[in-house]
């Protein structure tokens, strides 16, 4: 039986980190790092980072769509690298690409090609599902537009059969956020950064935009804030963490680590969706933690799970995580 289940978009990333700056017209920039070639797409980042952080790879399943091009030989045969069970359909059409930049002290620069991910078949995603019943059902949407006009009826289904249903987005493409709505009653946890909120929910301010998410039907809403921390909510308490303190190489795939890090607390900590929208903010604020660290050590090298290891994530929680709990917020959020 699979414990994780992550679908959706799969991606080959091209990163270019550390540069001084940007190439203007005509000028030559050269790469202090290299230029490298990995796995990208949420789905793919969140379960190479759980085998990373010590969940048996054959429990872990990955379901999304490439071409039948090298990028799309790149991420399979990368990913069976990992022991990942993969399901994995070949479409007509090119692997997404992105492109990536990443200047000292600024954030990432993304150039996406769409592609093969528009093509997975929600057919696919709700059989995998019905079959395989893992304990958590995650799903990253956003550019998967076949899955995303019928996102309702997916996160309506996996709840059936999982113990959580996680969802997590891209800023939408040809289409308004609204998509995402039909699925909302049905997702346990919901991530998404600070402006993805704002985008989504139309609120001016973060805690109006938590109010929205958790009366739209989410049982715990979660928003990273990269350098400011990260904020969790449920119906009982909204909790606020200041983030932890690493050397940035290239934040790249953090937030996707952030997930791996909170999936793999759950997975231990055994929590079902109505536990956690009635779960206190001591308990909160251990997801955040733990989710932070796993963030925090993917931040430490170039790519998107490069950096991601349990010693890391371990060394992080005893040697910051005290001082991080003590400084973190716990207070009621109204509804």
């Amino acid at each position: 039986m699979l414990r994780v289940l992550a679908c959706g978009f799969l991606v080959a990333d091209i990163v270019v980190a550390d540069l001084e700056r940007v190439a203007g017209p005509g000028e030559l920039v050269y790469a202090p790092r290299g230029i490298v070639l990995s796995v990208g797409g949420h789905p793919a980042n969140v379960s190479v980072d759980l085998v990373k952080l010590g969940v048996e790879p054959g429990t872990v399943g990955v379901c999304g769509a490439v071409g039948s091009d090298l990028f799309g030989d790149f991420i399979v045969r990368t990913l069976e690298g990992y022991g990942l069970k993969l399901f994995i359909e070949r479409v007509p059409a090119s692997t997404n690409k992105n492109v990536i930049l990443v200047v000292k002290g600024e954030d990432r620069r993304f150039h996406v090609e769409l592609g093969a991910s528009n093509l997975l078949k929600p057919e696919t995603v709700i059989g995998l599902a019905e079959r395989e019943r893992p304990e958590v059902f995650y799903l990253a949407s956003g550019i998967t537009d076949l899955v995303d006009a019928r996102i309702g009826e997916v996160f309506e289904r996996a709840a059936r059969v999982s113990r959580i249903t996680f969802a997590d987005s891209v800023p939408p493409h040809g289409k308004g956020w609204d998509y995402i709505l039909p699925a909302l009653p049905h997702v346990a946890v919901f991530h998404c950064n600070e402006s993805e909120a704002r985008g989504l929910t139309g609120a001016p301010d973060l805690e109006g935009a938590l109010r929205k998410l958790l009366g739209w039907g989410v049982k715990l809403a979660l928003v990273t804030m990269g350098e400011r921390g990260a904020v969790a909510a449920n119906r009982r308490r909204v909790v606020e963490q200041p983030a932890f303190k690493v050397e940035v190489v290239d934040p790249t795939g953090a937030g996707d680590a952030f997930c791996a890090g909170v999936i793999w607390r759950l997975l231990e900590l055994g929590l079902s969706a109505s536990e956690l929208s009635e779960a206190g903010g001591e308990e909160l604020a251990e997801l955040l933690l733990y989710g932070q660290a796993a963030g925090a050590s993917a931040c430490t090298a170039p790519g998107t799970t490069e950096g991601v290891s349990r010693d890391k994530v371990e060394e992080l929680v005893e040697g910051q995580g005290r001082s991080l709990l003590e400084k973190t917020k716990i207070r009621n959020l109204p509804l």
